[in-house]
């Protein structure tokens, strides 16, 4: 959930009233939103860097307000300014719309952009008188669809630039790194493509932007008529373009590898700061065009209309309201509402509402604008009582004998390298059924653990400071592949117990396997009649020779017993002997 910061005093200047912080932290709630902080830019600053005092940084009251993740249009201090306007009906829903004008701006596309970044889709604010402090919305607006629907510019860069600077058409291409060169955003000289990525290699910002194109073999590149870059995305702007307090004109490009994402990035800005354009809420279009020499208007600003039931959203919602109270319920919350044939509510969807993706959100509106606290609370009239996982029940009660038997609980990681669950055990990765992880952040979680006793080993490890003897066990997880299930993978239930002494002591394992299947009521069976448990001879390369044996229940084998092999305790660090049993549980349910 992301967190805005904005300015009480321009925000309640913009509200044209003056809330105490209870007050709003009220209103933010029958909104949807939460009031998270109160504090200041001081006080931010003072908290990031543990010092008492700052100088030069503001003492101004700033709210930091969470809002929902897919409520694009309410991270800017101006959507949110007027989402609570509408909401408390002192203003009615702004409509949006794109002009085509008889000069209209071009932009061209060409083919090689379809190796890095195949889409773009631009606008423009004609006419804007921007503050101080409207530029910095507007800057971190863009920031802020960055980090959130962008994916940290990965799926979506957003360009602002300053028009009367530029001349269009404009030409979106991609060139090898040598073969551009352009003066970036606050420099003040020129560099090659291949030049920025060392500039900006450690910029605390940037740099982390920088791999999303450096190995290409061409970097996306946007220009205008006269060859002036305007960018280089999704890493930094142009310095000539860049715009000031005095800009009129704003050009707004928007690459991507997702064009859905880039066209609600691109709504988002300009229906937020259309408001301070002399022809309010006005954006002019600006014409696309692809390599296949496809041509498109962007943005189209689309209103969209969905037909719902009154019925249906109060009952979903558990409300007694008529169609014309939740029409007026959905207004409040920016979707204009009309009621038609009776119980039939025509919603209208505008461009900064692209949250609203189903029925079910128009639902969830109804019952912000009803508001939470007055939904009265009633039983549901199919009850039902939830009761315990069998497979998790079982779990505890075993956990609870291993307790009694005076072992100690250990929880380590799903996660684990290849040599814990191969080559330290003795066995060849290619022949266990590991899920490997495509991309590992580091060599200690490469694949899932198919095993719980390179965990427990670990443990020991790390706790070789302790007393002997060592008496371990745990009850979790492992990860299989398996090509039958639906995902390629199943999860199944172990008990796994490790004994470490100066003596190996296996039949003090054995006695507590004997114990396990005393619990779990399974009898011991020597004859091998399948009536029971019982053990049989295994050759296995974790274990040491003739000290291992597979543990039959039923007629299948649901585990290992044995004490580990030297070298085996060897890879792990650890010098003295060392007995362990594993078992599948789940056949026991």
């Amino acid at each position: 959930m992301p967190t805005v910061n904005v300015k009480r005093d321009l925000l309640f200047k913009a509200l044209g009233k003056t809330y105490t912080d209870d007050e709003f932290q009220k209103l933010c709630f029958a909104f949807g939103l939460e009031l998270d902080e109160v504090t200041s830019e001081q006080q931010m600053i003072a908290k990031e860097q543990g010092i008492e005092q700052t100088q030069g940084a503001s003492d101004e009251i700033l709210y930091k307000i969470d809002i929902p993740a897919n409520r694009y249009d309410l991270l800017c201090l101006e959507g949110l300014a007027t989402g609570l306007l509408v909401f408390l009906e002192k203003i009615p829903i702004p409509f949006y719309k794109a002009v085509k004008p008889k000069n209209v701006q071009r932009i061209e596309m060409k083919k090689a952009c379809l190796q890095v970044r195949g889409h773009i889709v631009a606008a423009v604010l004609r006419n804007v008188t921007i503050t101080q402090s409207a530029y910095d919305n507007f800057i971190d607006l863009q920031d802020k669809l960055h980090q959130n629907i962008g994916r940290k510019r990965s799926l979506v860069s957003i360009g602002t630039h300053d028009l009367d600077t530029i001349e269009g058409p404009f030409t979106y291409d991609a060139k090898p790194p040598k073969d551009i060169r352009f003066k970036p955003l606050n420099q003040d000289k020129e560099y090659t493509g291949e030049e920025i990525m060392d500039l900006y290699a450690h910029h605390a910002q940037l740099k982390q932007y920088l791999p999303i194109i450096k190995d290409s073999p061409v970097y996306p590149i946007i220009y205008d008529k006269n060859g002036v870059v305007l960018s280089l995305p999704p890493i930094i702007n142009g310095d000539h373009s860049k715009i000031t307090l005095n800009t009129k004109n704003i050009f707004i490009e928007c690459t991507a590898t997702d064009l859905t994402k880039a066209k609600i990035a691109v709504d988002t800005i300009v229906c937020a700061f259309s408001e301070y354009c002399s022809s309010k809420y006005e954006v002019e279009i600006v014409e696309v065009i692809y390599p296949d020499n496809k041509k498109f208007d962007s943005p189209d600003l689309k209103y969209r209309v969905e037909k719902i039931s009154s019925k249906r959203a109060t009952n979903y919602v558990g409300i007694n309201q008529s169609p014309e109270q939740v029409a007026k319920l959905l207004t409040k919350m920016s979707l204009k509402t009309e009621v038609k044939d009776g119980d039939e509510l025509h919603v209208q969807v505008s461009p900064t509402r692209h949250d609203i993706i189903h029925a079910c959100d128009i639902y969830e509106d109804v019952a912000i604008g009803y508001g939470y606290n007055n939904i009265k609370k009633t039983i549901p009239k199919t009850p039902s009582i939830g009761k315990e996982f069998p497979l998790n029940k079982l779990t505890d009660q075993l956990r609870e004998t291993m307790a009694n038997a005076g072992f100690t609980e250990a929880l380590t990681f799903s996660l684990c390298s290849r040599e814990d669950i191969a080559d330290k055990l003795g066995h060849d990765i290619k022949n266990v059924p590991a899920v490997h992880i495509s991309n590992p952040k580091t060599l200690e979680f490469q694949v899932g653990r198919t095993t719980l006793l390179p965990g427990l080993l670990k443990t020991i490890v790390a706790n070789r400071k302790m007393p002997l003897p060592m008496k371990l066990f745990e009850i979790s997880d492992v990860i299989l592949r398996d090509p039958k299930a639906e995902v390629g993978a199943r999860n199944e239930r172990r008990l796994c117990v490790v004994y470490y002494n100066k003596m190996a002591r296996f039949e003090f394992v054995h006695g507590v396997l004997d114990r396990i299947m005393h619990i779990l009521e399974v009898p011991w069976h020597s004859n091998k009649d399948n009536k029971g448990y019982h053990l049989r001879p295994l050759e296995d390369p974790t274990f040491f020779p003739h000290r291992c044996g597979e543990i039959v229940a039923y007629g299948n084998v649901i585990g290992k017993i044995g004490t580990l092999h030297p070298d085996v305790l060897t890879k792990f660090g650890l010098t003295i002997p060392c007995t362990s049993l594993e078992i599948n549980i789940e056949p026991f349910l």
